[in-house]
């Protein structure tokens, strides 16, 4: 079992970290928390979840990667509960952050958790009755929420866009409708990083 892969970053999106180690490189799914936390770093730490699918057609080894193992240990209770799958789990830490979520699961906020891309209400209510005690018990439950300063983004919007278009891809949605609320997004707060551009795409894609 791999825990951790560190090394130096050599690709990054939105949605998929590459890290060299020892001359290997390793793809790995990550979530727009994780980038955020890894963006402008050359060397990364990123702890490894591994997803092994057989007895289909094909077989599939997907790696997923988290810059702590707070939001690790998330996400690995996430794809416990019922109707919440890999992707979906994934979107989930894109849409809110490790404190919002566990906040959201302590307080039973349902709203919250609703207003991730593809939850809803019987889904909310699920992630919170299964893992409200967990977090608890595995002392992961919500930390004082901080302020995120105001990043500021020195590429074109038309990068940003391209980049948030990819990362929605990637997350299973079609790129036409995925570039038309992007592009309205960036009219509207024209100055707002990448991840925070599909944030708000992901709460508003149809």
């Amino acid at each position: 079992m791999i825990e951790y892969i560190k090394g130096e970053l050599t690709d990054l999106t939105p949605a998929l970290a590459v890290v060299e180690a020892h001359g290997v490189g390793y793809a790995l799914n990550i979530s727009l928390n994780t980038f955020t936390a890894i963006q402008n770093k050359k060397d990364v730490k990123l702890f490894v979840h591994e997803a092994l699918i057989t007895g289909g057609r094909d077989d599939s080894f997907t790696l997923y990667g988290f810059a702590e193992q707070r939001e690790r240990e998330l996400y690995r209770l996430l794809i416990t509960v019922s109707g919440v799958g890999a992707n979906t789990a994934r979107m989930i830490l894109s849409s809110l952050t490790p404190e919002e979520l566990c906040s959201a699961i302590s307080g039973g906020d349902e709203r919250l958790l609703k207003g991730v891309k593809g939850i809803g209400l019987k889904t909310a209510q699920r992630i919170i009755v299964d893992l409200r005690d967990k977090i608890t018990s595995l002392g992961i439950e919500a930390a004082p929420a901080a302020e995120r300063d105001a990043a500021t983004l020195s590429q074109d919007q038309m990068t940003v866009k391209d980049e948030a278009v990819g990362a929605l891809s990637m997350l299973g949605f079609s790129p036409a409708p995925s570039a038309k609320v992007v592009t309205e997004i960036l009219k509207q707060h024209p100055g707002i990083p990448v991840e925070q551009v599909v944030k708000m795409a992901l709460k508003q894609i149809k």
